[in-house]
Parts: C-alpha cells; structure tokens; sequence
C-alpha cells in the first residue's frame, strides 16, 4: 500500500512494516537518454511483489531535466565528526543556492522511518551509479553524525573540534539508522557487443593496454561494495544473499538492451524475482526496526541567523588571511601549507590570481 508518513509517529507495534525501494540508475525518459532505465522497470515489478500490507515507499534517483540533483558531502568529518550533522546540514530544503534533491525529497527521513531499503542500479565503469554514490557520501552522518548543531553554532570547527573530545561527545555519537536491512540488485551487460574473443574492447588499438584478467572483480557485485560496507560499518544490516549481481544484455548492442528486451530475458526476470523473494524472507522474518533515539523523521531544522552571522566574519576574515587564534587554518598558514587566503575562492586555482 502506499505509504502514509503519519504512521512513523505511532508505537512500532501499531505501524506497518514499511520498505523504501530506490531506482538508482542516471536514465529517465525526461532526459537526454530519452528512455527509462531498466532500475526503473524492475522497481515497479519489485514493488507489485511485495506484500500488500506493507507500506512501499518509491524512489527515482534518475537526471531529469532542470530538476536539482544530490549536492556532493562536502567532508565534514574530516574537520571533526562533530562537525558532521545528523541529517546533514550542509545543505536545506528548498535552498534556491545550492538546491539539493536529498533534502527536496525529504530522503533522510524517508530512510529514517523505513524497516529496510531495497536499491536497483547498473554499474557504472566498475562502480555505481554517480547519484547513488553522492547519496550515500551524504549518508556518512547516519554513522555517529551530531544530532545536536546548536552546540557547534550551526557549522563552527572549531566548537566542532572541541566537542568532539567532550565526555557528552560520547553520548551524542551514533549510528543513527542501526537495525535497518539494505538490500542490493546491481545488473550490467558486461560491455555489451564491443568486447572480442580475448576479453578486450574491439575498437582498442592498444590491447597490452587492458587485460582482461586484471579486471577488479572476480564477483561484479563487488562494484557495489563500498556502499554495501559503509551500510555494514554503519549498523545497517547487508545480507550476503541480499548482495546480488546479474549479467543482462551481454553481447548485445546498447540499443537492443532495454526494459522491453530485459523482460523478455527469462533467465534475469527468474534471478531478479528470486531476489525479491529472498529480501520479503529476510525483512519479514526480522520485522519492524525501533527508531533511533535522533530521528530524521519529523526534524525540523533549527534557526542560525546568528551563528550565520558570525560564520560569515569568520569566512571574511580566513579570506583576508585572519584565521581564528589556534585553530587548523591558523596552524597550516603558519607551516605555509595550504595557501589559501583569497578574496575569491569560487575561482579556479589557475585564474585566482590573475
């Protein structure tokens, strides 16, 4: 049934169970490819399987034409873990600068208020797609994020740094999605028609170049295994059974290997259905995750007029090469390491200075 946000509110045992699928491949048909993914078609089939008491929660990460994409994790934790923010706040929803679809489409708190997610997507150049990499970069405050941005004044480092080494610091650092199952069905065509005989593409001239038996992955579902691991390192539960690659138009032209030709593929429909089958096993038989004690569900940002204020003071004077007493910026100034006072620090390295 279609998901109703309201019930996330209520105790877990008057709930549905409720489940988010995510299409995760670039390709819509409002865009440049003009055609919808084949992600997309086995989506919708997962989501006609799925029990009908549960709720099912859709989700399209493909391009489509003008509307925002996933803003890139801009490395907070890096600076400080504190200073990452459960859900993030790098960005905000319905920013008109930096227009961010995670927030846009409310995913913090629809992953949030989800006893398991399930992704469909291609691999991309031995990897997955671009919007579900920015997605789950995105995700690093689900893993001990700061669910508490009054304390470092919205986004200062160096209130950041400090709290980290707080005795409250261990209080407030969780994995704040721990429980939850992620599941994953990633498809490829193995390079379609353009590989020969021996494994390399046809059209490369220099074969020492590529050889074949030095590609990354004995298993292609290991292309998915950064993300299956930060799930893993987060608390989020990844099934090995759950973790499934299928082969799907190979030596087939890109053309001839679409949804209305994937269908007609009985062998990858069987492999894909035994998936879903094995996913409604698993989460049904593990049932409903409690909530985290910080939720995305129901957040609502606080207000940091202020603390703007003096963050962009800050930002004015580090652009003049007045970093604040004893912090990071001020010790990298003086070893001469980073070089980085600019009034304009929107403009490319080569054309800062003239």
């Amino acid at each position: 049934m279609k998901p109703n946000d309201k019930n996330a509110a209520l105790p877990i045992e008057k709930r549905p169970f409720r489940v988010l699928l995510i299409s995760a491949s670039q390709r819509r048909q409002y865009n440049c490819p003009g055609v919808d993914s084949k992600s997309r078609t086995l989506m919708l089939r997962m989501a006609e399987m799925l029990p009908k008491e549960w709720e099912i929660d859709l989700e399209d990460l493909g391009n489509v034409y003008a509307r925002e994409r996933i803003q890139s994790c801009n490395a907070c934790v890096s600076t400080s873990m504190a200073l990452c923010v459960w859900p993030c706040n790098c960005y905000s929803k319905n920013d008109s600068a930096e227009p961010d679809l995670m927030w846009n489409l409310d995913l913090y708190s629809r992953l949030d208020m989800a006893d398991a997610w399930a992704f469909i997507g291609p691999h991309n150049w031995y990897g997955p797609p671009s919007n579900l990499k920015l997605m789950f970069d995105r995700l690093v405050c689900m893993n001990g994020g700061n669910p508490k941005e009054d304390l470092i004044e919205h986004k200062n480092p160096e209130l950041a740094m400090r709290l980290e080494h707080s005795e409250e610091w261990e209080t407030l650092s969780q994995n704040h999605l721990e429980g939850r199952t992620a599941a994953f069905f990633c498809h490829g065509d193995g390079g379609g028609d353009e590989i020969d005989e021996t494994g390399r593409p046809k059209k490369l001239r220099h074969k020492a170049y590529f050889d074949p038996e030095k590609e990354p992955f004995e298993n292609e579902r290991e292309a998915y295994a950064p993300i299956v691991w930060q799930c893993r390192y987060s608390g989020i539960e990844v099934p090995d059974q759950l973790w499934r690659y299928e082969l799907i138009g190979s030596d087939k032209k890109y053309s001839e290997n679409q949804s209305e030709d994937m269908v007609q593929d009985a062998h990858s429909m069987q492999a894909f259905d035994d998936w879903v089958e094995a996913f409604v096993s698993f989460v049904a038989k593990k049932g409903k995750v409690p909530p985290g004690k910080y939720r995305a569900y129901g957040y609502v940002p606080p207000k940091h007029t202020w603390s703007e204020i003096k963050l962009g003071w800050r930002d004015a004077r580090m652009r003049l090469g007045i970093p604040p007493k004893g912090s990071s910026p001020e010790k990298q100034q003086k070893l001469g390491l980073n070089k980085d006072a600019t009034l304009f620090p929107g403009k490319s390295e080569r054309n800062r200075n003239g």
